[in-house]
């Protein structure tokens, strides 16, 4: 840990130190030591990957052949995977800390004893029964009461889940209008940490490019772009949390259909995602 010093009085007083650690500057120093076998073990999984890519980009070049450049379709594939899986981890970082959070919060809950200490004890009177003992018997309601509750895991089943419910008739958002739609549009992605048991589909190159031929989302390059169910954020619109809120704004969804094979696509990746289907971490 890195210790700072910091004087605090200056002038006919001798001067007075005080040294305190910054957690940010020693978290930071950790990182930059683990950075190195960080980007060791990143670079390991793309190379066990990238005889894949380089196959698939070989074979674009012999079937379309022009200006086709491998390397720099190589790289572009490598980019999407990395914000593909971006977002995985950061609501898997932010389930992680709230458990931790909430683990330490229980851990000290229990303790009263700090607070049966503050409480002065009144002294015994002759003649009187004992009123110490009617104020421990008060403080023992507290050392029963109910738990905090611990974050249930996400459940992707049930209807919503259901990859049948998809087809050519189904309306899909984007999730940065859905984000906007209910309010939250100050944060980018935070309806997908908020709302983690909604189904959102990942768009492809493909689906990326249709979307923007029919001027449903502009080019995004290497970003990402997620589709939403249009009645599933109807549904939230309509919960209690977003009813009254003064900020909600459906108009800004800009429901659209998309084609088959793009249907297709989604009842995979929903069955994929499902609870049932997930490995155990």
């Amino acid at each position: 840990m890195i210790k700072h010093r910091q004087v605090h009085r200056r002038g006919r007083r001798s001067q007075m130190t005080v040294s305190y650690t910054d957690p940010v500057i020693s978290m930071d120093l950790l990182r930059t030591v683990l950075q190195p076998s960080f980007n060791e073990d990143i670079r390991a999984v793309f190379r066990k990957y990238m005889k894949f890519f380089e196959k698939a980009a070989s074979n674009v070049k012999e079937n379309v052949g022009g200006d086709v450049q491998p390397d720099q379709l190589i790289r572009d594939t490598c980019r999407n995977c990395l914000e593909h899986v971006k977002l995985d981890i950061y609501i898997y970082i932010y389930i992680y800390i709230y458990i931790i959070c909430m683990q330490h919060f229980r851990a000290r809950q229990p303790d009263d004893s700090s607070g049966q200490r503050a409480s002065p004890i009144p002294k015994k009177r002759k003649g009187r029964p004992p009123g110490a003992v009617v104020q421990y018997d008060r403080t023992s309601q507290y050392s029963t009461a109910a738990k905090p509750k611990v974050s249930e895991p996400i459940r992707r089943e049930g209807p919503k889940w259901d990859p049948s419910r998809l087809t050519e008739n189904s309306t899909f958002v984007l999730g940065s209008r859905a984000n906007k739609a209910l309010g939250m549009g100050g944060t980018r992605g935070r309806i997908y940490i908020k709302h983690a048991e909604l189904f959102k589909y990942a768009a492809d190159a493909q689906d990326k490019h249709w979307l923007s031929e029919r001027q449903h989302m502009r080019a995004t390059g290497g970003k990402m772009a997620y589709l939403l169910i249009e009645e599933d954020i109807l549904d939230l619109a309509r919960s209690e949390d977003y009813k009254d809120c003064p900020e909600l704004k459906l108009d800004e969804l800009k429901p659209f259909l998309v084609p088959l094979w793009m249907v297709e696509k989604m009842q995979k990746a929903m069955e994929a995602q499902k609870t049932e289907n997930e490995l155990v971490m």
